[in-house]
């Protein structure tokens, strides 16, 4: 294993590590970074706040950076969406959202539905219950019999339902996760927006919590502000964080509908929603997540959105050219992806850390999810940088397959 890279400056779309060297970060730093690294923008307003209240207890308190925040996001997110409740990152975005449906039908006296449906190939996490709903794989290999059971199923790739929602006891599930779209960790599997819709309308005609995971795609990341945009039936749970604040600092937020906030609105003090921890709803994680809303609701940011989108699907067209060294090419918004047509199809390939060191000294930094290959780069990257970015994707390609 090769040892670590002191990174010591992050600007723009690069990294310099202590010898001045610099590295094109185009995974957005685990798929963080937004705008770029070191925004002046995002840095002024964390360093007024700073200078204003850096933390106070959010119980009995409130903030204007938490408050405005929440009122921009409900403005913004795709589906019936009235509270806002804070965490600290991805894994406890999804917790919050599992442990809020299963106490939504605790409260409403139906304790029978306690089931939970997930995909296959998903990952929502890496704490406990995350864990549970997250696809049996290295990820959860050492804690299998401590994880609760789901109900998995295929996430659909064809328009129809999938044929293993066969005998679903609907009646006794009380939500449904899922990463809509695309299955970030699970190597960036992508699947099909009117499978996922049908899925959701049947979920809701036998009034299942649907919790969408917009963890990895929320913010930009498919084309559409969320991921759920493509698809006509909404979420009634969302979870975000990475993007949520450009990659500056952790924060979670689960927002969820209005019905399933008043579940917990009773004068019984057992129906209390029983969750939080020190830093929720931080004021600096708050102000830069307003800072990087800033950005990216300008017109500037949507249009390099859509110009990465563009320059992305004309190199999938390029790479077809390395078949059948390669396969599997797909992409959706700002997300490009395909696999190395080497050994097996598993985060375990060896390959990665060959492809990787291979970026490395050409000044990309890939970080390959075993033999499958993506770029997922922030905002900021410009139509030569990303030029360049191919070039070197299509050098690592000849190189690796010997052509």
């Amino acid at each position: 294993m090769a040892d670590p890279i002191p990174v010591v400056k992050g600007k723009g779309i690069y990294l310099a590590d202590s010898d001045g060297k610099q590295y094109m970060d185009v995974i957005s730093s685990w798929w963080v970074n937004l705008h770029g690294h070191s925004h002046p923008y995002i840095a002024q307003k964390l360093y007024e706040q700073a200078l204003t209240l850096e933390q106070v207890i959010f119980a009995g308190f409130t903030h204007e950076p938490a408050v405005l925040l929440a009122e921009r996001l409900l403005s913004i997110l795709p589906g019936p969406f009235a509270r806002v409740f804070y965490s600290d990152n991805g894994s406890t975005s999804t917790e919050v959202a599992l442990k809020m449906s299963i106490q939504y039908w605790w409260n409403k006296g139906e304790q029978k539905r306690n089931k939970i449906l997930a995909f296959k190939n998903s990952y929502h996490g890496d704490t406990f219950g995350a864990m549970s709903v997250s696809d049996r794989s290295v990820f959860t290999l050492a804690f299998h019999d401590k994880l609760f059971e789901v109900i998995a199923v295929d996430p659909p790739m064809s328009a129809t339902l999938p044929d293993s929602l066969a005998n679903i006891p609907w009646n006794e599930i009380a939500c449904f996760i899922y990463e809509p779209l695309v299955q970030g960790a699970g190597c960036m599997q992508m699947y099909f927006a009117d499978g996922l819709n049908a899925l959701l309308q049947q979920c809701h005609a036998h009034n299942i919590i649907c919790i969408a995971d917009e963890v990895m795609t929320g913010f930009g990341r498919t084309g559409q502000l969320f991921a759920s945009a493509y698809c006509t039936e909404k979420p009634d749970i969302i979870c975000l964080s990475k993007g949520l604040t450009g990659g500056t600092m952790p924060l979670g937020v689960t927002a969820c509908a209005q019905h399933i906030y008043d579940a917990f609105v009773t004068d019984d003090k057992l129906k209390t929603f029983f969750h939080g921890h020190s830093f929720t709803a931080n004021p600096l994680a708050c102000t830069v997540a307003n800072a990087s809303l800033d950005l990216l609701l300008q017109q500037d940011c949507l249009q390099h959105i859509e110009n990465i989108t563009q320059q992305h699907r004309l190199f999938t067209k390029s790479l077809y050219n390395y078949l059948p060294a390669i396969k599997n090419i797909r992409q959706l918004g700002t997300i490009l992806a395909f696999e190395i047509a080497q050994g097996k199809d598993e985060y375990l390939n060896n390959i990665s850390g060959s492809i990787t060191a291979k970026a490395l000294q050409k000044g990309i930094y890939l970080r390959p999810l075993g033999n499958t290959v993506y770029l997922m780069p922030p905002y900021c990257i410009t139509t030569e940088q990303l030029q360049q970015v191919y070039t070197v994707v299509e050098e690592i390609i000849q190189e690796t397959a010997k052509l």
